[in-house]
């Protein structure tokens, strides 16, 4: 009698416990509750909880298509999220990207969540990572982006899905008539931000503070963290950025007028024999697909649509109208090769020096100066480090120095160094891709990029993010896995206190008038200052007339 009556006073404890120990099913599920409902996930570790496919807007598909993402709908009972939603409608591009999500699908504006607690009270930094692709490709689900490891620094992370392509960037006419604030095109950036809403109004539950959200991407990801920090929609919901490799400047993804996108957006229509916006909505997400994948039928590109960007984002930084917060930020050493500039030619003095006047009509003596080919050697370097400029470092420089000099914030910039290391055994037969490399048995073309001597385009991922062995395609060595770790290290530092120093890192010192230093992150991981300003200077003067 005296156990029963135990038992029954312990019954009655129960409904007092918190809501997050009482509703524990087994020790492999956590639960919290949001403000649409009751979310059960998983455990990946004994100190990481994972929430993944949470919807964060109501599917945009049907007449949802094409407008501004829609608040999710709310739910009865518990929600399992121990699965990937789907992702963005888009074509295998990407050899290097493989996904862990549920399918492909046009409902696909899903977010996923690694949190150490799900304390309310608990107040852990947040950092929400936007995924790269050129905004026709990727995917929060890759696992060069999962989020357990840097979870583990004590950090709330999560990743969003937004839309791709055409369906997250098509501009219209009759989208603008019927859009309440007159405009069109930027869905993927609206997408990014109604996560950034979501954030605020819900990772609480998961120990989160909505006061500490630092945004970080690569890419386009890089340059959709860019383009939040200049949106008045956005630039209040952030405390913190990180840009790896890319800006919304000349010539890197540019923003167009409203006028010129909705103008691509009616030759596509007519392209694709859509003659109205009802038929555009009316044909089916791999019609649509298809009809934007066809060689120059639609381009993807944001647009200065007087809502979500009032006008030119350059403008906005310069004028000092951005987020006004801390900003981490860099490029990769040898982020695309020497072959993007000079094609097949051989690489001669002479052939470098016809394509620098081919470029630079009136200024070739100048570049010459500044990027020197007299040998072979120095043609490699400096094509390499001219083509890798104007694909995306100079936009990321850009950036770097409007935010030091209108914010009135700490600056941080980084140089990531580290060439790829050999591939495993397992993968003798696959051919490298930008980032991560690709598998004998991908469904996807061959990107074929030639063996270069620094870090290429993306291949910081896994290091920063503290997902190296995730990766299986490369034989990672000590040395490998300690730039990871440091590096790992100065990005939650960052997103922790705005600062990337700690113990037993290089001193790592912010931009500052008349010196800029900035991190080389390699085997040797040392702070260095700029070398090729004038470079940048040049260009500046190219590109922003």
């Amino acid at each position: 009698m005296k156990l029963i009556n135990i038992l029954i006073s312990a019954a009655m404890l129960i409904p007092l416990v918190s809501f997050a120990q009482a509703n524990l099913p087994n020790d492999k599920t956590v639960q919290v509750k949001i403000l649409n409902g009751i979310l059960e996930g998983t455990k990946e570790s004994s100190t990481i909880n994972s929430f993944k496919g949470i919807p964060f807007a109501k599917p945009p598909i049907g007449d949802l298509r094409w407008k501004e993402p829609q608040d999710p709908e709310n739910w009865t009972g518990i929600r399992k999220a121990d699965k990937f939603g789907a992702n963005a409608m888009q074509k295998k591009i990407y050899g290097d990207m493989i996904f862990r999500s549920t399918g492909m699908s046009e409902d696909c504006l899903y977010l996923n969540v690694w949190t150490p607690s799900v304390k309310p009270k608990e107040s852990l930094p947040v950092l929400v990572y936007f995924y790269g692709g050129g905004f026709i490709a990727g995917d929060g689900s890759e696992s060069r982006y999962d989020g357990e490891s840097m979870a583990k620094k004590g950090i709330v992370v999560l990743t969003v899905n937004y839309r791709l392509g055409v369906f997250g960037f098509l501009a219209h006419p009759e989208l603008t008539k019927e859009s309440a604030h007159h405009a069109s095109g930027n869905y993927g950036l609206l997408d990014q931000n109604a996560a950034l809403r979501w954030v605020q109004q819900n990772i609480a539950a998961f120990g989160g503070d909505p006061k500490r959200v630092t945004i970080a991407g690569e890419s386009a990801g890089s340059i959709s963290v860019f383009a939040q920090m200049a949106s008045p929609l956005s630039k209040k919901l952030i405390a913190g950025a990180i840009g790896e490799s890319g800006a919304m400047i000349n010539p890197t993804f540019a923003p167009v007028s409203l006028d010129q996108a909705e103008k691509n957006g009616v030759a596509f229509a007519k392209k694709s024999k859509a003659t109205s916006l009802e038929a555009l909505r009316a044909m089916t997400a791999g019609e649509l697909l298809d009809a934007a994948s066809v060689l120059d039928a639609f381009k993807t590109v944001a647009a200065v649509d007087g809502y979500f960007l009032p006008k030119e984002p350059a403008a906005i930084f310069a004028a000092g109208e951005q987020a006004l917060v801390p900003l981490l930020a860099g490029w990769n050493s040898t982020e695309i090769p020497y072959q993007s500039l000079l094609g097949d030619q051989a690489t001669t003095a002479e052939n470098y020096a016809e394509k620098i006047k081919q470029l630079y009509p009136d200024h070739a003596d100048e570049v010459l100066k500044l990027y020197p080919g007299k040998n072979q050697k120095e043609v490699i370097r400096s094509a390499t480090a001219l083509a890798s400029d104007r694909f995306i470092v100079y936009s990321t420089w850009k950036w770097i120095d409007l935010q030091s000099k209108t914010s009135g914030k700490p600056v941080y910039r980084y140089l990531f160094s580290k060439a790829k290391p050999e591939m495993t055994a397992e993968f003798t037969n696959a051919v490298a891709g930008l980032a991560g490399g690709i598998t004998k048995n991908a469904n996807a073309p061959l990107h074929k990029v030639p063996t270069l001597a620094g870090a290429p385009h993306a291949f910081e991922i896994e290091y920063a993010m503290g997902n190296l062995t995730t990766n299986r395609v490369y034989d990672w060595k000590p040395e490998d896995h300690k730039i990871s770790s440091l590096m790992l290290n100065y990005f939650a530092n960052f997103i922790k206190t705005s600062d990337p120093n700690g113990p037993g890192l290089p001193k790592w010192a912010p931009l500052s008038i008349g010196e800029v230093p900035y991190m080389n992150i390699d085997v040797r991981t040392k702070q260095e200052k700029e070398q090729n300003r004038e470079r940048y200077i040049f260009l500046d003067q190219r590109y922003q007339k």
